[in-house]
């Protein structure tokens, strides 16, 4: 199985998401970064984020330092990303080994992620993969939410689900309004609400508690 975690911004919890979506898959699972930005070499970058919480095998294909889209990154720094064709040839491959492979993109679903105008919607598809959106709680989640789905739609993708990526402890009128109107508006189930301070837990309480962030 391959399935492909987008979101519908940056900032919306879609690392942790990726965690936990690893740590509850059955099998043997990966978790794949095809282009990481913002990360000097050394540093701790997403994948990093993500086998210390959910404990799964990582891979993270290609790093730029400066905190941009992909495209705009490779451009400052002078080096050739991969084309969507390239890195869907390596995640199929990886697929092979692995019961499943996560793929966390690059902030939202149209980033470009080569420089050949591809895009992690490009990917998805050349993938036949499933795609599972990150969202956020609060104000305006709706409508980037609704772009996202309407966009995946528009290819022929049917998302398997929403995952709201963090849920603030003390939620408001906006946040308890939109855990009900995003599955009414966008016609698909929220499979999980994971709390906004669950990416500082260590390994054991993370993988324990992931089931019960789920629907």
């Amino acid at each position: 199985m391959i399935l492909v975690v987008t979101g519908t911004g940056t900032d919306v919890g879609k690392t942790v998401a990726t965690a936990a979506l690893a740590a509850r898959a059955p099998g043997s699972v990966i978790v794949v970064k095809p282009v990481q930005t913002g990360v000097l070499p050394g540093e701790v970058g997403d994948v990093d984020d993500v086998r210390r919480l959910a404990g799964c095998q990582v891979s993270e294909f290609v790093r730029l330092p400066d905190p941009l889209a992909p495209d705009s990154a490779a451009r400052l720094a002078g080096v050739r990303l991969p084309t969507v064709a390239e890195h869907a040839s390596r995640i199929r491959r990886l697929a092979e080994d692995f019961d499943t492979v996560i793929v966390e993109g690059a902030g939202g679903l149209l980033v470009r992620l080569d420089s050949a105008d591809g895009t992690i919607l490009d990917l998805a598809d050349a993938l036949s993969a499933s795609v599972v959106i990150v969202v956020a709680a609060g104000l305006g989640t709706l409508n980037h939410s609704e772009l996202t789905v309407g966009a995946l739609r528009a290819r022929g993708i049917e998302p398997a689900g929403l995952v709201i990526g963090s849920w603030p402890s003390h939620p408001g009128l906006a946040e308890e309004t939109n855990l009900v109107d995003l599955p009414r508006v966008t016609n698909l189930p929220v499979l999980a609400t994971i709390p906004a301070e669950v990416g500082s837990l260590g390994r054991s309480a993370f993988t324990a508690a992931a089931p019960t962030w789920f629907a």
